[in-house]
């Protein structure tokens, strides 16, 4: 099974395709993710989209489809995958026609003013990746991970400002790959405000397997 999962960030797909992956036994492939891992590792490619990234801005096409096309050639992807924030573009929707057979998009819709209460409250270890909340998920001791003891940060692209930029972006490049996946007849949607939960039992109520 091959799927994708709209929406913009924040709007919880990630933990979505987390609970999916491991519900289907498939990997949760996120481009956001690998770009990160670039960045950490300061790689030529992280070093050419450190900027970008901090900004809340795309990285280019061909870069981001070439990386996600050498990711689903990986061994762990022969019974399939989720994508996680690809594509978030038209032509990379289109490209992905070129070398993959998507079963179904799934879009976790969520208001904008619930997305930018839950991005700019959002923490994260800059150790090992843990993710919290300062109203959602607060970590048991304040400012640290729950899990190595790190001092927790604020990601750039989570600030207030940057978050409004990339909501802007989110909807003027989503509207066509909505209609893309429309057409094809394999687009769904679900409403990101309900239970964590109760969404991922839906998103498997649709996808009937």
């Amino acid at each position: 099974m091959k799927l994708i999962l709209l929406g913009v960030s924040g709007a919880g797909k990630g933990t979505q395709a987390k609970k999916l992956s491991k519900y289907y036994e498939i990997p949760h492939i996120s481009t956001g993710d690998i770009f990160r891992e670039h960045m950490r590792d300061k790689t030529e490619i992280g070093l050419a989209i450190h900027d970008i990234m901090d900004k809340g801005g795309l990285v280019e096409d061909e870069l981001t489809i070439k990386l996600v096309k050498e990711r689903i050639k990986q061994d762990d992807c022969k019974n399939g995958y989720i994508l996680d924030g690809f594509p978030r573009t038209l032509y990379q929707a289109e490209s992905l026609e070129d070398f993959a057979i998507i079963d179904k998009a799934i879009y976790v819709k969520v208001d904008d003013k619930v997305v930018i209460e839950r991005l700019t409250g959002r923490l994260v270890c800059p150790k090992c990746s843990a993710m919290y909340h300062v109203k959602n998920f607060p970590p048991k001791v304040s400012g640290k991970c729950d899990v190595c003891d790190t001092s927790l940060v604020q990601r750039e692209d989570d600030k207030a400002e940057t978050v409004s930029d990339r909501l802007d972006i989110f909807h003027k490049l989503t509207s066509p790959i909505i209609n893309f996946y429309e057409e094809k007849d394999k687009l769904f949607t679900v409403d990101g405000t309900k239970d964590v939960f109760a969404t991922k039992e839906l998103i498997v109520e649709i996808l009937g397997v």
